[in-house]
């Protein structure tokens, strides 16, 4: 696993440095959209929505749009300047009854890994934890936005599960549920006789998505078959060097080019004239004389006049 983020437990007196892995990670077929007709991948742009031309990363700034109508742009200076005072460090604000945390405030969780020299100091939150049978209340900066979240125990590693704000839950407004609903104590004992019967202590590992066993049962069923094709390769290939918007300024051209004989009546280019042998030089000078251009009516009159 790869650490995303180093940075210590601040637990009292004590300071842990611990690096951050994510505990979870999930799992399914990898699949791309491609273009039914000949397999080619689907590719998308970023675009600006008021000249529509491409913009790249580096153009890309955020925005807020007020109520009335006004933008606010925000750089990446602006965000810099903003406080994180817990941009390296998990602060321990409380510790509370693992009961009280609701199941729902509950979002991403993450191993903490100690270094080396914190062992020691680790294994001492670890035990408190467990003795008291309670969570840690923390605050943490991950991703430039500070969170909430509690550190438990799992096992031998202490885990940073993080939590929603209280204003991120949705209240359940459903006026069914104030309905006058008459259960009939019949029906409570048989509905409690059910669960009784389906009782069990948790293992998910007896579980399996089969959804993604069957896709991935259905892909190699495909590949035994034959039943696939080779990649399509795009008409140009750009190297880096920019040969890719060449050729397609050329193709452009050529398009350009064809347009215009298609306007003037010319279905085809005419052919070259044939070579002619060399002229005298008299005749040459003949030529070049008869080839000149002559002067206009505006010209002559301004050197008479002049």
């Amino acid at each position: 696993m790869r650490a995303i983020w180093k940075g210590a437990v601040a637990f009292g007196l004590v300071n842990v440095p611990v690096r951050l892995y994510a505990a979870t990670g999930e799992h399914e077929v990898t699949l791309h959209q491609v273009h039914a007709a000949d397999g080619g991948r689907i590719r998308y742009r970023k675009v600006c929505s008021v000249d529509g031309e491409p913009v790249t990363m580096d153009e890309i700034a955020k925005g807020y749009e007020t109520a009335d109508g006004e933008l606010v742009v925000l750089t990446d200076d602006d965000f810099k300047r903003l406080p994180l005072a817990t941009e390296r460090e998990i602060e321990v604000l409380e510790f509370v009854p693992a009961e009280q945390v609701d199941p729902i405030l509950l979002g991403k969780t993450y191993y903490l890994e100690p270094d080396k020299t914190a062992a020691k100091p680790y294994a001492l939150l670890r035990g408190a934890l467990e003795d008291a049978d309670r969570m840690a209340v923390v605050k943490v900066a991950l991703r430039q936005r500070e969170s909430m979240a509690v550190l438990r125990v799992r096992g031998k590693v202490i885990c940073l599960q993080t939590l929603l704000w209280p204003d991120e839950v949705r209240a359940a407004d459903f006026p069914i549920l104030d309905a006058d609903v008459t259960v009939k104590p019949a029906e409570l004992a048989m509905a409690s006789s059910l669960v009784d019967s389906l009782a069990a202590d948790f293992d998910p590992s007896q579980f399996e998505d089969r959804y993604d066993a069957a896709l991935t049962e259905l892909i190699e069923a495909k590949v035994s078959s034959g039943d696939t094709q080779s990649l399509p390769q795009p008409p140009t290939q750009d190297g880096g060097g920019g040969g890719g918007e060449v050729v397609d300024l050329l193709a452009a051209l050529q398009r350009s080019v064809e347009k215009a004989r298609t306007s003037r009546g010319a279905s085809a280019p005419e052919p070259a004239p044939a070579a002619k042998k060399p002229a005298s030089r008299k005749k040459a000078a003949a030529a070049s004389d008869d080839d000149a251009p002559k002067p206009t009516r505006a010209k002559k009159a301004k050197a008479k006049a002049s």
